[in-house]
C-alpha cells in the first residue's frame, strides 16, 4: 500500500473576542476625547473593561492536534 504525501490539515477555529466590545468603546473614548490616562471621562469604560478581564475565564494555551505528526511518522512504513 502507498500512500503520496499523507497529510491532514485540522480546521482552523476562528478565536472569539470576549472583551472585545468593552476594548472598543475604551479606545473610542480614548480617541474622542484624548483622556489616555482613564482619569476623566473614559473612566467608566476602562472600569467595564476591566470587569470584563477580571471575570472572563481564562483557558489557556488550546492543545493542538498530533495528527500530522503520527501521520508522517506511520507515512515511512507504509511504503
Amino acid at each position: 500500500m502507498h500512500i503520496k504525501k499523507l497529510k491532514v490539515r485540522p480546521q482552523k477555529n476562528k478565536t472569539v473576542s470576549v472583551c472585545g466590545p468593552e476594548l472598543a468603546s475604551m479606545l473610542g473614548c480614548w480617541a474622542a476625547t484624548n483622556d489616555v490616562q482613564s482619569v476623566g471621562a473614559c473612566a467608566a469604560h476602562a472600569q467595564t473593561l476591566f470587569a470584563c478581564m477580571r471575570t472572563t475565564p481564562f483557558k489557556g494555551k488550546q492543545h493542538r492536534p498530533t495528527i500530522n505528526y503520527h501521520l508522517a511518522r506511520l507515512g515511512k512504513n507504509l511504503k
